[in-house]
């Protein structure tokens, strides 16, 4: 895109800093917390992904927009991101799958975009700083101005997300699983389909794809779904999405959840389910410095590493776990914070990553298959 002929726009953290770019996508001014996810691919799939909410996103790839927009690569049915920062924005995407183009795509569901700044200095501040709040805005070009908004906008750290992302009625997940989403030849899918009930933190639509791939009926529930409610549907499992903000503030999830463990059903939890089942079963969680968002993260344990496609900014603290009721699983590998637990005598387990990656590797699509196989056990 070229600059010469683009709106100026301004970026401005809470800690003072300020990035002169250029507008991308609609104009205005929008304020949240600042990230960034280090993935070279899958810019669509992180707009679209709920778990975004109330975010701005730093792309450190290079540039944005090649591949262009399509229907099939969105997690839901709109970008949740509060805003996008990019280096270089491509505005004529060549691929054979584009439906359009990116700064189109943001202007047609109202997100802010700069580009042409520095995005790797940007990250550095983040990752020495800390992820903070900030604001875009193509209006306002006076820091000092802007500054005012940003230090009043509320901080991640408490703030319940779920209620504004979850469904607002139950609904079973009717969508076809097409050829192109499929892969891991060697699954095995039930005769007869095992009821799932999910609870909607924010969940993504390739979740809900991987757990019909593998032979599952899928019920959405909304986030404050009573136990009693989702036992009524007889499930031979529960699922606990992912989601945005502080799941230490999900009170009604946790409560839920804390219910549902004497059900003795399988439960699978990723990503803020993962915090959830944690909380549930008597872990703290806290907030990390500037979070893990990427596509390369390694996770494991006991000499079996798996890459990972990771996006959260909380964790479950590892000196809070009940001692002899919970195993780790997984670490990530980078800085050694949970990233996979297992309860020692309940059919539960969950991880902070994402195995329906999207983007990201397969190597994690087994745990669906674990899941599927704790509800035939159970079943049984």
């Amino acid at each position: 895109m070229p600059l010469s002929t683009a709106q100026p726009a301004l970026l401005l953290l809470a800690d003072g800093t300020a990035y002169h770019g250029f507008s991308f996508g609609a104009t205005g001014t929008t304020i949240g917390e600042v990230v960034f996810n280090t993935g070279m691919t899958g810019y669509q799939e992180v707009l679209t992904d709920p778990s975004y909410l109330g975010q701005i996103v730093t792309f450190t790839c290079p540039e944005l927009g090649n591949t262009g927009i399509n229907a099939l690569d969105e997690e839901s049915s709109r970008p949740h991101v509060r805003g996008a920062i990019a280096r270089n924005i491509c505005a004529k995407p060549s691929n054979w799958r584009s439906q359009g183009s990116l700064p189109d795509y943001l202007t047609q569901h109202n997100v802010v975009g700069i580009y042409g700044i520095d995005t790797r200095a940007l990250t550095r501040r983040l990752r020495s700083s800390g992820a903070m709040n900030g604001a875009i805005s193509t209006e306002i070009l006076d820091p000092d101005v802007l500054l005012k908004q940003v230090q009043a906008a509320p901080s991640m750290d408490g703030l319940n997300l779920v209620k504004e992302i979850t469904t607002a009625c139950t609904y079973e997940w009717q969508e076809p699983t097409l050829p192109e989403w499929e892969f891991q030849e060697n699954r095995v899918v039930p005769d007869r389909p095992f009821t799932v009930v999910a609870l909607d933190f924010g969940i993504k639509r390739n979740i809900l794809h991987r757990l019909a791939s593998h032979g599952c009926k899928v019920i959405v529930v909304p986030a404050n779904t009573p136990a009693a409610e989702i036992l009524a549907h007889n499930p031979d499992g529960i699922f606990l999405s992912n989601g945005p903000g502080d799941p230490a503030a999900v009170t009604e999830g946790i409560t839920t959840t804390q219910d549902l463990l004497a059900a003795d059903r399988p439960i699978f939890g990723i990503c803020m389910g993962h915090q959830i089942l944690g909380l549930s079963m008597g872990c703290d969680t806290f907030k990390l410095k500037f979070g893990h968002r990427g596509l390369n993260h390694p996770a494991g344990l006991s000499q079996q590493i798996e890459i990972t496609s990771q996006n959260h900014g909380f964790a479950v603290n590892l000196a809070s776990l009940p001692e002899g009721t919970v195993d780790v699983t997984h670490l990530n590998l980078n800085d050694k914070t949970v990233a996979g637990l297992r309860h020692r005598t309940l059919p539960m387990f969950s991880v902070q990553y994402h195995p329906e990656a999207s983007p990201g590797p397969h190597d994690a699509d087994y745990l669906f298959g674990q899941f599927v196989a704790a509800m035939a056990q159970h079943r049984a």
